[in-house]
């Protein structure tokens, strides 16, 4: 399962990254970072909670197939059809179903091989491999990009398209989950609204939007930054693969920290740093202090995203975990299409140091309301 999302998440980071040096190729308005970065996000935001029931019913397996086939068809269009803003449009928001798939697939996954006591370390372990993915993506295109600021992205499609089909095999060997009992009926569906109802679990939600869509804008950006700055792509590649490597490094830590320090407290520092890092990879013209920044703002989103999860999870029923992951992925979208639209404008009038600035301080007010709606005390 580890393995399944490494290769998950090294392929998405190939393919997202060249799509944004693929708009600046075809010369498109800077507009069409935000407006890609959002259609990847926006049919998940109808189908999420139907993906969750659907795997609740024990699809979890079959769902990680499913999802992988769908992401092998958007990188084929990506590769061979995409020669215009609108098939890149298109072909980004098949990658987005095939992604929701299996997000929420693996992390119910992890959740079935831990069982309850074992959560948070198995959870722990599963990121770092995420986050082994993450930094392999971006790292493979500074590589092949070397030397360019806008490299020839025909070639790194083709490598994740290679990514996506060695995925799919490996997705063939996750055995499914067991059979329930002959006669048992299925798990009563627990209504939405009474899970939003539960402490803690809407301001957890809001956490998790601001998160994850820091992560997914830093892909977008960062490429902008570069080309506006005349810094070479294996420099681009090099700073996002720091971030990853700093990010593995927090999460072997996790379960001592969580443990040692709180749930709400570490959610507040570890949002807080990223935050700050955030705004202050922005603001740098200093490459080396462009890696420091990329370091620290790791280390902060390294815990900050296990938090986001786990914290969600903790508040869920357990026959709806599914339902909560996917519904936690909704809001995530909602944040992916509603952020980068509103960051793409900030671009247009403040280039990438402004996005970053914006990032920055959502990630800090985030942080603060966490702290004070659910408290100090877990």
């Amino acid at each position: 399962m580890c393995s399944s999302d490494l290769t998950i998440q090294a392929l998405t980071g190939i393919i997202r990254v060249t799509t944004s040096y693929r708009v600046l190729e075809l010369e498109l308005p800077v507009v069409w970072l935000g407006a890609i970065s959002a259609v990847f996000a926006l049919l998940p935001i109808f189908i999420a909670v139907s993906v969750g029931r659907y795997i609740d019913l024990g699809h979890d397996a079959r769902a990680t197939r499913i999802g992988t086939s769908i992401m092998l068809l958007g990188a084929v269009g990506l590769r061979f059809f995409a020669n215009d803003g609108v098939s890149v449009l298109g072909f980004t928001a098949v990658l987005g179903v095939g992604h929701l798939f299996l997000m929420a697939s693996h992390q119910m996954l992890c959740v079935r091989a831990a069982g309850d006591g074992n959560r948070e370390a198995m959870f722990a372990n599963f990121l770092i491999a995420n986050g082994i993915g993450q930094g392999l993506g971006p790292y493979i295109v500074g590589w092949v990009g070397a030397g360019a600021r806008v490299p020839d992205t025909a070639p790194l499609f083709s490598i994740g398209l290679g990514f996506t089909v060695f995925a799919l095999v490996v997705c063939l060997f996750i055995p499914s989950a067991p059979p329930r009992p002959a006669g048992a009926a299925a798990p009563a569906r627990t209504p939405i609204m009474d899970m939003m109802r539960i402490p803690g679990f809407l301001i957890s939600l809001l956490a998790s939007i601001i998160t994850i869509t820091s992560q997914d804008l830093i892909v977008i950006y960062l490429p902008l930054l570069g080309v506006e700055r005349g810094i070479d792509v294996s420099h681009i590649g090099s700073i996002l693969t720091t971030r990853s490597c700093f990010a593995i490094f927090s999460r072997v830590f996790y379960a001592r920290l969580i443990v040692g320090v709180g749930r709400i407290r570490l959610t507040l520092w570890s949002m807080s740093l990223s935050g700050v890092s955030y705004a202050a990879l922005g603001m740098t013209d200093s490459l080396p202090l462009m890696y420091g920044a990329a370091a620290f703002l790791g280390l902060g989103l390294g815990i900050a995203s296990i938090l986001s999860l786990t914290s969600v999870l903790d508040l869920s029923p357990p026959t709806a975990r599914a339902t909560a992951l996917t519904l936690r992925i909704t809001g995530n979208r909602m944040g992916q299409v509603v952020l980068p639209f509103l960051a793409s404008l900030v671009a247009a009038a403040a280039g990438a140091p402004g996005v970053m600035a914006v990032v920055g301080a959502s990630l800090i007010v985030s942080a603060v309301s966490v702290r004070v709606v659910r408290g100090v005390n877990e």
